[in-house]
């Protein structure tokens, strides 16, 4: 029995009381805390808890069926996600088309085999543990955020660049063999947590509306230290949470250059982690095209031409060429997502004068 066994709880929802005691059963052999409702009805009242994760529930019952369930779990179901197993005797394809269709997740057809059984619920679970993880991540970025002035949307647009970034580079054949579903996934997941170090950030630094002392630079560049210490820290203690690794990468090397110039190692060119590299491009574009107390937000086109101009200097010159196939597609985010409408900035708002990239 594992910890997540443990303490995932199973709604075992059957009319006939032998049926629904073997399930409970089964799911205790499992190693899964149970518990019985009688029908559809008193199984809506458990789910409406929010202690259940998973719900096995026989189809034909009296008063609410196991369809009418199912559709009222995902009408109503407000406290996460609910994993629906519909369990029934019919095997036609027509009673499995109504209950996925109705938002069941599995199916499995009387007689059901134990060991089966088993396998669909930890396919369940593993997808309930994926929304906890996605939950827990951007809670923790969440928290980061509310420090600095970058509020609103920021977090959503950058992952939202990210996953679209990737998903260009992963059709050249150079990064075929690197970036797979799960790259997309794991960056769409972490990248909201590049900037978590900001948290250990003095407020006089982080909060200052302007331009930043040589003295007050240097404090606000120790956040992707301080954050990358932290992540390798946590990836190290749970080496199995391969996707801290990434965290780790992204939080540690977003701020370096591709010609040497960043911090806080100085690395350039392919010694800096793909995915480092990848937010680089997605932060600037959302710090360029964002209002802050130190500048007002820029254009997309001005961002554009910033981005175009620093290719091979602070950015790599790949991810930059797939920045501007895709420029429609962020102007599009930015809308969808933005905070504040930009406007074309003048001379004096280029980097190196009023914007900080820190």
């Amino acid at each position: 029995m594992n910890s997540t066994s443990k303490s995932l709880r199973v709604l075992v929802v059957d009319d006939d009381p032998i049926a629904a005691e073997t399930l409970a059963y089964a799911m205790s052999q499992f190693g899964y805390c149970s518990e019985v409702a009688g029908d559809g009805i008193e199984a809506l009242k458990h789910v409406r808890t929010g202690q259940f994760g998973i719900v096995i529930s026989d189809v034909e019952m009296p008063r609410m069926n196991g369809i009418e369930l199912c559709k009222e779990i995902r009408a109503r179901n407000a406290c996460g996600y609910t994993y629906v197993i519909l369990l029934t005797g019919r095997s036609d394809t027509d009673s499995i088309v109504e209950g996925l269709d109705a938002g069941a997740d599995d199916y499995i057809s009387k007689p059901f085999h134990p060991a089966e059984l088993q396998m669909r619920i930890r396919a369940g679970e593993r997808l309930l543990m994926q929304q906890s993880r996605e939950l827990m991540i951007f809670a923790m970025a969440k928290l980061a955020d509310s420090r600095d002035n970058e509020t609103g949307s920021h977090l959503e647009r950058i992952r939202e660049y990210c996953r679209l970034l990737c998903e260009e580079l992963s059709t050249w054949p150079q990064y075929q063999d690197v970036i797979d579903g799960i790259y997309i996934q794991s960056i769409y997941e972490t990248s909201p947590l590049h900037d978590i170090g900001k948290v250990a950030i003095p407020d006089r630094v982080l909060l200052k509306p302007g331009r930043l002392t040589p003295e007050e630079f240097a404090i606000m560049t120790q956040h992707a230290q301080i954050g990358g210490d932290t992540l390798r820290a946590v990836a190290e203690a749970y080496p199995e949470a391969v996707f801290l690794r990434m965290a780790y990468e992204i939080a540690m090397t977003h701020h370096e250059r591709w010609d040497g110039t960043g911090y806080p190692r100085g690395l350039s060119g392919e010694d800096i982690p793909l995915s480092g590299r990848i937010v680089a491009v997605a932060d600037v574009y959302d710090a360029l095209t964002s209002q802050r107390v130190y500048k007002p937000a820029y254009s997309h086109e001005k961002a554009v031409q910033i981005i175009r101009e620093s290719s091979g200097s602070h950015f790599d010159p790949a991810v930059v060429r797939a920045f501007l196939i895709l420029e429609d597609r962020f102007r599009e985010i930015n809308r969808e997502l933005g905070d504040v409408v930009g406007y074309t900035a003048g001379p004096s708002h280029l980097p190196g004068t009023a914007i900080r990239m820190a």
